[in-house]
Order: C-alpha cells, then sequence, then structure tokens
C-alpha cells in the first residue's frame, strides 16, 4: 500500500494556501476582483470547493453586485452548490487565513503557475497516449501537440466551454473598444475603400477566399492587401507563396510599390537617375513593412501553423494558393478523392484562423465551368471553386476576381476588374468595381461612388 507521502506526490501541482488566499482576498476587498477576473478562471482552482466559490464570486461581478461573505453564499444557493454544514465555516476560514489582500497579486501569480504546469502535465498525458497507442501518424500526433501547446499558451484550453455570460463580457468591451476607435469597419483595412465598406474589413479569424482563373490576378489583390497590412496595421503579415518564389515576389512587390512596369524591373532596363531613386524609394519602404515571405512549395496547414506561431504580433495570413498545399499527413492516399483532400485543408485553413485569431487570406483555383458558358453569364459563381467540397462552406467570405477583358480584348474598359463578393457572413453580397493596373501588378480603387442604402 502507499504511503501518504506518495499519494501526496501522485496529486497535480497546487497550493491550497495561495488558493485560499485569492478567494479570501476578494471576500475581504471587492477592489481585489477586477484584478484576480483579469488573470484567472474557474478551472485554474484545484479544489472543487474553491472553484465552486470562484464561481459564485464571478457571477457577481458579472451582474456588478456587492461581493462580500453573505453575497458569495446566497450565489452559492442559487448555483446549487451550497453545504448547510460546511460552506460557512470555509467561507469564514478563507478570509482568516487569508493576512492581507494587498498580497493579492502574489497569490494570483501562485495559483496561475500552478495551474500552467498541470495544464502542460494534462497534454503531455493526452500525447503520451496517443503515442501508445498510435493513435495517428506522426505527423498528425506532432499537429496534435503543438495544438496543444499552442492553445495552453493563449491562455485557453483546447475543447473548453465558456459560459454565456464570459461571452457576453467579451462582447461588451468589443462594441466600447470599436466605439473608442470610431471607424467605419472594425477589421484591418485592405487599402480599397469600397472593398473595406462591403466586407467590413478584414476581421479576426475569418477566412477569407479570393478565387479566379488564372491570370485574372487573385496573387496581386492578395499580396497589395497584405502590403498594406503590413505598412499601416502596426502587425506582422506572413505571406505563404506555393507557387512563386520569394525573388519573385519581390519584384512584384517593387514593381507595385514605385508604379514601374514589372517588364522594366525583370530586364534591368532602369535609366536615369530618376527611376533609379523611385525602385531605392520603393526597396527602403518595403524593408520597412513587418511582412514576412516563405516560399516552401510543400507546406501543409500544421507548417504553416507552427511557423505563425513564432511571429509576434501577427495581424494577418496569406496562403497562395489552396490547391498547392499538401494534406498534414503528407501525400494523398490512393482512396483519398483530391476533393476530400482539398476539403479537409479548407477546414484546417479556417480552424488555424480561429487558433490565431487573425485574419487568413487564401487564394483559390476556379474551374473551367464559368468559361463554357455563355459571354454574358461568365462571372463566376461559388460552385465554380474548384475541387470546392466544404471551401465555400468554411470560409467567412468569398471573393472572385473577374475582368471581361481576359476573355474579350475589344472592350470599353480594360482595365475595369470586378471583385464579385459571392458570400459575407458579416454582410451583404455584391460587387466592387476596381481599377486593375496590369503593367504594375496591383488593384486601385475607383473613386468611390455608392451610397449607403448601395451596401
Amino acid at each position: 500500500m502507499p504511503t501518504e507521502d506518495e499519494l501526496n506526490e501522485l496529486q497535480m501541482p497546487h497550493s491550497v494556501m495561495a488558493e485560499q488566499s485569492v478567494l479570501g482576498s476578494m471576500l475581504i476587498d471587492e477592489r481585489c476582483v477586477p484584478a484576480v477576473m483579469e488573470r484567472l478562471r474557474q478551472d485554474d482552482f484545484y479544489m472543487r470547493q474553491n472553484r465552486e466559490i470562484f464561481q459564485a464570486v464571478f457571477s457577481l461581478f458579472s451582474q456588478s453586485k456587492t461581493i462580500d461573505p453573505v453575497t458569495v453564499l446566497n450565489q452559492m444557493k442559487l448555483d446549487g452548490v451550497y453545504h448547510e454544514t460546511a460552506s460557512v465555516p470555509y467561507v469564514r476560514q478563507l478570509m482568516e487565513v487569508t493576512l492581507t489582500a494587498a498580497n493579492v497579486e502574489a497569490y494570483v501569480e501562485i495559483v496561475a503557475e500552478k495551474a500552467l504546469l498541470r495544464r502542460v502535465g494534462d497534454a503531455a498525458g493526452e500525447l503520451m497516449e496517443l503515442v501508445r497507442t498510435e493513435g495517428g501518424t506522426g505527423a498528425q500526433v506532432l499537429e496534435a501537440a503543438e495544438q496543444r501547446i499552442y492553445a495552453i499558451r493563449q491562455g485557453r484550453a483546447s475543447q473548453g466551454m465558456s459560459p454565456i455570460s464570459v461571452v457576453m463580457n467579451d462582447v461588451w468591451r468589443t462594441l466600447k473598444e470599436r466605439q473608442e476607435q470610431g471607424g467605419e469597419f472594425p477589421g484591418i483595412s485592405t487599402g480599397l475603400v469600397d472593398l473595406d465598406r462591403r466586407i467590413s474589413g478584414l476581421n479576426n479569424s475569418d477566412l477569407i477566399i479570393v478565387a479566379g482563373r488564372p491570370g485574372m490576378g487573385k496573387s496581386s489583390l492578395a499580396m497589395n492587401i497584405g502590403v498594406e497590412a503590413a505598412k499601416h496595421s502596426g502587425r506582422s503579415v506572413a505571406v505563404f507563396s506555393l507557387e512563386m518564389s520569394r525573388a519573385q515576389l519581390g519584384m512584384r512587390l517593387v514593381s507595385t510599390e514605385c508604379l514601374m512596369d514589372n517588364k522594366k524591373l525583370l530586364t534591368g532596363r532602369i535609366v536615369g537617375e530618376e527611376e533609379w531613386g523611385r525602385v531605392a524609394l520603393a526597396v527602403a519602404n518595403l524593408s520597412q513593412a513587418k511582412m514576412y515571405l516563405d516560399d516552401n512549395a510543400a507546406l501543409s496547414v500544421a507548417d504553416i501553423n507552427a511557423k505563425c506561431r513564432r511571429i509576434d504580433n501577427l495581424g494577418l495570413v496569406i496562403v497562395d494558393y489552396l490547391q498547392l498545399m499538401t494534406s498534414a499527413g503528407g501525400p494523398a492516399k490512393n482512396s483519398e478523392s483530391r476533393q476530400q483532400v482539398v476539403s479537409d485543408i479548407s477546414r484546417a485553413l479556417k480552424l488555424m484562423a480561429k487558433q490565431l485569431d487573425v485574419p487568413v487570406i487564401c487564394a483559390s483555383q476556379l474551374s473551367r465551368a464559368n468559361e463554357s458558358r455563355a459571354a454574358s453569364q461568365r462571372r463566376p459563381m461559388l460552385s465554380d471553386l474548384r475541387e470546392s467540397g466544404a471551401i465555400e462552406q468554411d470560409a467567412d467570405i468569398v471573393m472572385f476576381i473577374h475582368r471581361e477583358s481576359y476573355y474579350e480584348e475589344d472592350t470599353d474598359n480594360p482595365n475595369l476588374a470586378e471583385c464579385i463578393v459571392a458570400k459575407n457572413r458579416h454582410g451583404e453580397t455584391g460587387t466592387v468595381q476596381l481599377l486593375w493596373r496590369p503593367e504594375f501588378t496591383c488593384f486601385s480603387s475607383f473613386d468611390y461612388q455608392h451610397d449607403d442604402e448601395d451596401l
């Protein structure tokens, strides 16, 4: 039979005294409560009775009610966790063991540290079980490990549930922040005012699909947005190009930045001090942008996810493009259809956007279906997404790039491009007109001519 000391050693890390001191501090002086609520949550407490009391305090705090021993005990009755013989003596004990509420931050730090150790231990145990039972391929287990550790770093449990009161607190805080910002839209700007108004900017956790036929300009639009965000949002932008090399991307970016014909840069036909000055200024400006480029052609979502977690102050992820990606387990098995693989990748991208809490822009190919339709019906539709599967289901926003000049040389405005917002979880769908400048591989806005009613 194991001794009492041996049984204690098997317990997960915790500090009874620190937990009691945190709760006692809040009961003695309710001015401590906001600081505690900012750092701790219910499952940070190891002992069940401490979790119950903390939840009672949290409920009162959420309702802006007075917090003292009497109100906490009454809330415990409402929560169904009040015990006639034990609750009152234990609450009294909490107040007696707490010497002073002035040290509450030190007590909170101890409780948070022990909770972190327990979460790491739980994750290690789950991963060990996956390894022992071979519950997945090596790549899948590695991805699971990264997801669990990342969730711990972010201070939230994977698969955790939140009370509606917590969600409402977050919603209220978000609404107040947006009011203080006073902007027309909450998300990161695309640099295209008409498009921003249509989709409310680029919002955290959104998966935004930019689709088009080859050569239509989907990569250019994604990169235009990325540079705008890197230069003006104050956040970092990660670009993963599975099609073009970093050198090719760099040339395009310089061309767009200094408005110089891309062919001049490719052939080195830059003449005169004025042109060299524009190029030098563009290179200097882009060098200051908070942008990271990766041109690995064999990336999976797990690879992208892991790299993005190492970027400080990440604000936007761009992937070009979806159909070139590999699944987390490597090349598709013979039994898997390409449509299923693409659907799995699409779902993984959406989950990544939620985990990283940043917008993810992913370029996607269109099938040839629209090209077989009559000229008046060539504008792409959701059903034209190549190997669509779950793409349109997973995406929060789907945008198509369409240029009539792509199909017909003799058009009234060869530089007119349409950004067709075919799906928009934040508002209405519709078409935004853009100006396509092929020599600079960039898009720009037409003068804003819409009334608010048009949106």
